[in-house]
């Protein structure tokens, strides 16, 4: 079997529980051949020649052989159930170790709900079918063979009669497989769309209730569903065409059983103790001929469940250590980017010919509109890409030749989609260390402009956080990723527009708080204020992936071009007031300080 042979990996060292699971249901099949041969001795040799001084004898024997049948259904059940758990459990590991180290490529297309309905619903088939679905299935052909032996010992010219029609029912039973696996896989599909639905509406529901798209997404919802409930229905159409043809042609058995065998027994041939346990042991062969769909079906779910589990295992890491990485523990932090080009997938190059030179301890400032390349060279330099074209160092060393652990050890990000897991926010601030003391997640905190809040929240750092965050605003949970970050005391800091989701007046105060943790790290700031910029030994603007301006904040603003552009844009306000403190008019409360070109001043207002 596919499934078995595909699987084995996972469940080879419990392997001989598979063959006791087996041996048991095989005795406990023998063991009920035992019952016919019972009804045949009771006919025919008690009540017939009316020795019945033999029940007793015979109750005992029929009592000692249930025993044994229950005790071997028991074993099956108990060494079936270990062999599937313990399948499910490598399984479940498997597939979640594998999606940890999954390049961001592959979470570029993955879909949430699609990847949760994998790992319980498909994992769910594939331990019923391993742990009892194969036995049971293996089972139906034992007592199909152990049947016809037991009832060709008694009469083959009447087990051929009787038998003529299972192999149509065979054929019945196998075209009904052939057609109900695509439906199968369809429905799995569309429930992976369906719960992938539910999974995007839980998480966006603030989304939609604050653009009032409820009933949208009820009907985006009743869509998919239909889609399910169109596959469930053709499936159910299947089980309704192929099951009363394969009821009809067992059925045909139990006629021609009673026409034919009766008729040997009225001439004689047949005693009616053998045409008993005759009607016995057809049914013992029709049963489970009846249930073969069932166990098909089984097989079928576990088969297309098989298949997208394996896609995930299978999956190529493209992003993974080389054989000739070397562990890198201590760095000094100098970034190089020579000449590199990347692109995603088959589309245009994000960036192109990217050259920056990033000594220890410098800052770095990345500017730039939407899709202009910010990320992608960070994403670059923490390897969750591979460029294309040219090479990134890390004192002096490619980093594809530095272990993968290593080199994002030594980096801290702060992404602009701050992400808090499900705990306390003492636990999400020392997330990525190991061991940290209090004091430490409190110095982080405070450095962050966090402390203040944190301290007013009903349990303070034990506060659990709601699932995502929710609970918190926009910029708590921005700063806690920025205590987050400066408690890794990383040599290289990256700031993907940290501060875009607080007020300016904290930034300015978390900057400050940056000027210190800055020191000797290389740190990349991406940012839209250019007040997040000015202080940056270098900053680089991006345009289509390339760098159109490069220079210091002071030389920038002096030289026409996109950074002035900007620069003017949001600072179009203050420029225009400072034109209206030049006028010897205005009253004297509108002096104050203004930030001119060049002259590296924080905006400041005294009012």
């Amino acid at each position: 079997m596919d499934v078995l042979r595909q699987l084995q990996g996972f469940y080879r060292e419990k392997k001989s529980y598979l063959y006791l699971s087996i041996f048991c249901l095989a005795t406990a099949t023998a063991l009920g051949l035992v019952y016919p041969n019972l009804l045949r001795y009771l006919i025919d040799d008690i009540i017939k020649l009316r020795r019945y001084d033999q029940v007793p004898m015979l109750v005992i024997g029929l009592f000692v052989v249930t025993i044994l049948k229950a005790c071997m259904q028991f074993l099956h059940g108990f060494f079936g159930g270990r062999l599937g758990n313990f399948l499910a459990y490598r399984l479940r590991n498997a597939c979640y170790e594998k999606l940890q180290f999954l390049s961001f490529r592959y979470y570029d297309t993955a879909k949430t709900g699609d990847l949760m309905s994998r790992l319980t619903g498909d994992l769910e088939a594939i331990r019923n079918f391993i742990g009892f679905g194969f036995a049971q299935l293996l089972n139906v052909f034992l007592m199909v063979i152990f049947g016809s032996i037991v009832m060709f010992s008694l009469n083959w010219q009447l087990t051929l009669v009787t038998l003529i029609s299972i192999p149509f029912l065979v054929y019945v039973a196998l075209r009904f497989e052939s057609r109900i696996h695509p439906a199968f896989q369809e429905m799995r599909l569309a429930l992976s769309s369906l719960t992938t639905a539910v999974q995007e509406n839980i998480t966006g529901v603030r989304t939609i209730k604050s653009f009032a798209r409820e009933a949208h997404e009820v009907d985006k919802f009743s869509l998919r569903n239909e889609r399910y409930r169109t596959n469930q229905i053709f499936a159910s159409s299947l089980w309704s065409r192929y099951f009363p043809v394969m009821e009809l042609l067992a059925s045909v058995c139990i006629v021609i059983l009673l026409g034919f065998g009766g008729t040997l027994v009225i001439q004689g041939s047949m005693t009616l103790g053998e045409l008993v346990a005759f009607f016995t042991l057809i049914w013992y062969i029709i049963g489970p001929m009846w249930g073969l769909g069932f166990h098909i079906n089984n097989y079928t779910q576990s088969k297309a469940s098989t298949e997208r589990i394996l896609e995930i295992l299978n999956q190529p890491v493209d992003i993974k250590d080389e054989h000739t990485a070397k562990p890198m523990h201590e760095i000094k932090g100098h970034v190089m980017f020579d000449h590199v080009t990347f692109a995603y997938g088959n589309k245009l190059a994000a960036v192109v010919d990217i050259n920056l030179n990033a000594p220890p301890g410098s800052v770095i400032g990345l500017l730039g509109g939407t899709g202009s390349g910010k990320s992608t060279i960070i994403q670059l330099l923490m390897r969750a890409y591979n460029v294309n074209e040219g090479r990134i160092t890390l004192d002096g060393t490619d980093i594809r030749d530095i272990r993968i652990e290593d080199l994002r050890a030594q980096i801290a990000s702060v992404f602009q989609e701050t992400f808090l897991f499900s705990s306390t926010i003492k636990n999400n601030i020392a997330y990525g260390m190991e061991e940290v003391t209090m004091e430490e997640i409190i110095r982080a905190a405070t450095l962050a402009k966090a402390h203040e809040f944190i301290m007013e929240l009903p349990k303070g750092y034990d506060t659990i956080v709601g699932e995502r965050g929710l609970g918190l605003s926009g910029g708590q949970k921005q700063r806690l990723a920025i205590a987050r970050a400066l408690l890794k005391n990383p040599k290289i800091l990256i700031l993907d527009d940290a501060t875009s989701a607080v007020d300016m007046e904290t930034e300015h105060e978390i900057q400050s708080g940056f000027q210190e943790v800055m020191r000797g790290r290389t740190t990349f700031i991406i940012a839209h204020r250019i007040s997040s910029l000015r202080h940056a030994d270098e900053i680089l603007v991006l345009e289509e992936g390339r760098v159109i301006q490069r220079g210091k904040h002071e030389q920038l603003i002096q030289t026409a071009g996109p950074y002035q552009d900007i620069y003017q844009v949001q600072y179009a306000d203050h420029i225009s007031r400072q034109q209206e403190i030049d006028d010897p008019d205005q009253p004297e409360e509108w002096n104050r300080e203004m930030p001119q070109p060049g002259s590296g001043e924080q905006v400041r207002y005294h009012e």
